[in-house]
């Protein structure tokens, strides 16, 4: 009879630890305002944060002065919405025509140099997200400009990149492209990359070798509409993935807009359709939870899930573009005329 109580004991024990870990409220502490659209952010440490942005402003934010640079290709201001970095160099991108991809050396205090390590000119060219899968290896993706995708890849560490032949990218159809909106079209995990679609179709481009090999596959995500279908996606591991979007003119319609993986992309499955939030711009699995944690940003408001996205709450009506997390409960969030601190409050939901 005794052990009934030790038991009830420990599984309450565990039942309250797991609710105290949730998050319950979030503080957002603004730390760089300007006129600027800021879509897309790389986060050095808590105290630092690289951005870049439109009307050709690139910069570090850090406790001290803000550094900023202004680039400009030949008599044009670049509008840019791609960053990565690795450990000594950061990398931005620009959207249109031209797109301009620049290699900035890094010191760990300021800009040492820049170098123009790629140039695309055309009127379909248009980037919109960028990432590393290491010190050396790194992919850029696009909307088409013949019948695929863009998907650019260095092998170097930055210093010259290839843009793949449509011979061996899947082909998009019409009307299918992708959104510049957070820098997060791309999620890597080891070797694996994943990039999304929206528009007339709404699908998940993979690669499970470093972008050598492609196959995409459909998603029940909403499309069909210029501004419909995936905005970002994340992974846990090459397993588990989320994708979320919705329709931009449509912000508050919560159906057909979040999806859930369990089988590194090939299939996805509806999360919450007709409920939590409507359209969101940037979805991130939090660290530390497992795969349960995920947070969502867009110009609406900052959502999140407990349970892998079976259920929301809405923590704030802030609106931002981008978030990016640094641990289990501090993250950097982008939007316009501003980039912030968010740090999450945990405690036991009522």
């Amino acid at each position: 009879m005794r052990s009934i109580p030790m038991l009830l004991f420990f599984l309450l024990l565990f039942s309250c630890g797991k609710e105290d870990n949730e998050f319950t409220a979030v503080q957002i502490d603004r730390i760089f305002t300007d006129s600027l659209s800021i879509r897309a952010i790389h986060p050095v440490d808590e105290n630092q944060v690289w951005f870049a942005a439109n009307n050709g402003k690139v910069g570090l934010v850090s406790k001290e002065a803000p550094k900023l640079a202004t680039i400009q290709y030949e008599d044009t201001l670049l509008h840019f919405r791609s960053i990565a970095a690795t450990k000594e160099s950061v990398f931005v991108l620009s959207v249109a025509n031209p797109a301009v991809l620049y290699k900035i050396d890094f010191d760990g205090e300021k800009a040492t140099n820049m170098h123009e390590v790629y140039t695309e000119v055309g009127e379909k060219v248009f980037y919109d997200a960028m990432a590393f899968w290491n010190e050396e290896e790194g992919i850029a993706m696009g909307d088409p400009t013949a019948d695929c995708l863009s998907i650019l890849i260095t092998r170097d560490g930055g210093n010259t990149w290839e843009k793949l032949s449509c011979n061996v990218l899947p082909k998009t159809v019409a009307g299918e492209a992708a959104f510049a909106a957070s820098n997060s079209n791309i999620a890597i995990y080891g070797d694996h990359a994943w990039v999304v679609s929206g528009g007339k179709k709404a699908r998940v481009f993979h690669s499970a070798d470093k972008g050598e090999t492609w196959e995409v596959y459909d998603t029940p995500m909403l499309q069909g509409k210029a501004m419909t279908g995936i905005y970002s996606v994340d992974f846990y591991n090459d397993k588990v993935g989320v994708i979320i979007g919705g329709n931009w003119e449509d912000k508050d319609f919560n159906e057909g807009n979040k999806a859930i993986t369990t089988d590194g992309g090939k299939t996805w499955n509806l999360m919450s359709n007709g409920k939590g939030p409507g359209y969101r711009s940037s979805i991130r699995f939090v660290p530390g939870t497992k795969g349960q944690g995920l947070v969502a940003v867009g110009s609406p408001g900052i959502s999140y899930s407990p349970d892998q996205g079976e259920s929301w709450v809405e923590l704030s009506s802030a609106g931002f573009y981008a978030i990016e997390f640094l641990n289990d409960s501090l993250a950097y969030a982008s939007g316009r005329n501003k980039i912030a601190k968010l740090t999450f409050k945990k405690g036991k939901r009522e």
